[in-house]
């Protein structure tokens, strides 16, 4: 029977709003990845065929899931014809969730009673979390993170993802079978992690959520300064973390995010020429989600002293948390010139305490310059450099270069830019080094 319009557009909308929450039930209830897929593509098939004919269903995303693991059960039978399964006429004998497929599915951890498991909100939003934890599992390399996050969580095509991060299809292709065999291959569990063990792997989500955003907000590689597909995605899942986990670092992350994406507009020119911080018109920055930004660090900081104190904080507050308070401060700045680097310095101090790091150091290092003198933030970075950290750092030498520019050390600026530039490998960076090397042969 053909599909209707308005059917047809219904169902589009399903699987916009509900497809990734659909795949979440289905990999904990068929315990398989690409099972889970087949059958959701599965079930969506069978709406088109079927809602038609008898109208949609009241919750069409429980009656997609049952459908989806129905589908699931008679394929897998099916293809078990001739083994003993074939035999089998009780479903509740295939296995605990009746499936009898992988070892995810071997338990369900909340009990229903009389109700339909596939309409429990709660217990939709645990499957989430779930596929969150597991797509960012330690167990699996940081790019498999990534990209299986991307792909199963996002719903972003193998295309799409292999496009924004400038790998070939099949490469990217690769990566996500290697990782979804890893999955299965380690048994690693379909659940959110205890209590206990909370911490370390929600760190591993942000990680891989600010890992997304950082390549979307300034592009490793490529043409373009910024990649908004990727920052908006991050910044969706991390909507999507703090609905499902508010824990304060998932608030700080997406706090940073929703900051540092305030300031896209002014960021490149209309020819995609880099515009510095300090050079940007501010107008431009957008004034609704700085204050959703400054409302959630405020959340996440919550038990933060009094804001004259902040620079004091030590030990209290996480890496993302501490690195949204320093956003904000740039947010609320009226120009340039009115930047409170006093507080900034502070709050790096904080947290190099939280999370030391030579890139941390290197962010101090320039703050200090603008409050105490490039020749402060010079030292800071020469002792970096000499000790041999961040040599191939291409934005450590862009920063050496800038402040030996402002001290008038032509020659070393000429080398740290040309360093610099030779690191870069992204075009509007290539193109604002080369103006400003040719600026210093004026």
């Amino acid at each position: 029977m053909p599909v209707t319009d308005p059917v047809h557009e219904t169902v589009n909308a399903v699987y916009l709003s509900d497809s990734r929450r659909v795949l979440a039930t289905l990999i904990r209830l068929l315990g398989d990845f690409d099972v889970a897929e087949e059958a959701l593509h599965d079930a969506f098939r069978a709406a088109l065929e079927q809602w038609p004919r008898e109208g949609v269903p009241r919750n069409p995303r429980a009656w997609l899931v049952s459908a989806g693991r129905f589908k699931a059960i008679d394929a897998m039978r099916r293809r078990a014809r001739f083994d003993s399964l074939d035999e089998i006429g009780d479903e509740a004998d295939l296995g605990p969730t009746g499936t009898g497929l992988g070892w995810m599915g071997g338990r369900d951890p909340s009990p229903y009673g009389g109700r339909d498991p596939y309409d429990d909100e709660e217990t939709v939003e645990d499957d989430r979390l779930r596929l969150i934890f597991t797509c960012c599992h330690p167990a699996l390399s940081p790019d498999a993170q990534v990209a299986l996050t991307l792909r199963e969580v996002c719903g972003l095509t193998t295309e799409e993802i292999a496009q924004a991060f400038l790998t070939p299809a099949p490469t990217l292709a690769q990566r996500i079978v290697r990782a979804k065999a890893k999955i299965r291959d380690a048994r690693i569990p379909y659940e959110v992690p205890t209590r206990t063990a909370l911490p370390v792997r929600l760190d591993a989500v942000l990680r891989v959520i600010y890992l997304v955003f950082n390549e979307g907000y300034a592009a490793s590689s490529g043409a373009s300064l910024t990649r908004h597909d990727l920052s908006a995605e991050a910044i969706r899942l991390g909507r999507l973390l703090i609905a499902l986990l508010p824990e304060p670092e998932a608030l700080g992350l997406l706090a940073l995010m929703l900051l540092h994406d305030s300031r896209r507009a002014a960021r490149t020119s209309v020819s995609g020429e880099l515009i510095l911080l300090d050079d940007q018109d501010r107008s431009l920055w957008d004034r609704d989600q700085i204050a959703e930004g400054i409302k959630i660090v405020e959340q996440a900081l919550s038990s933060r002293p009094a804001p004259s104190e902040r620079s004091r904080v030590e030990g209290r507050f996480g890496p993302y948390a501490i690195q949204a308070a320093i956003a904000a401060v740039h947010a609320e700045a009226p120009n340039a010139a009115a930047t409170d680097w006093v507080e900034i310095v502070g709050l790096y101090d904080a947290l190099a305490r939280a999370d030391a790091s030579p890139v941390i150091e290197l962010n101090r290092a320039v703050a200090v310059a603008m409050r105490d003198g490039p020749a402060a933030g010079l030292a800071l970075i020469d002792a970096i450099l000499d000790r041999g950290d961040l040599l191939d750092y291409r934005l450590a030498h862009a920063a050496r270069a800038e402040l030996c520019r402002r001290l008038g050390r032509t020659a070393d600026a000429r080398a740290s830019f040309e360093r610099a530039l030779a690191l870069t490998r992204l075009e509007p960076e290539r193109r604002f080094l080369e103006r400003r090397l040719a600026e210093l042969n004026l």
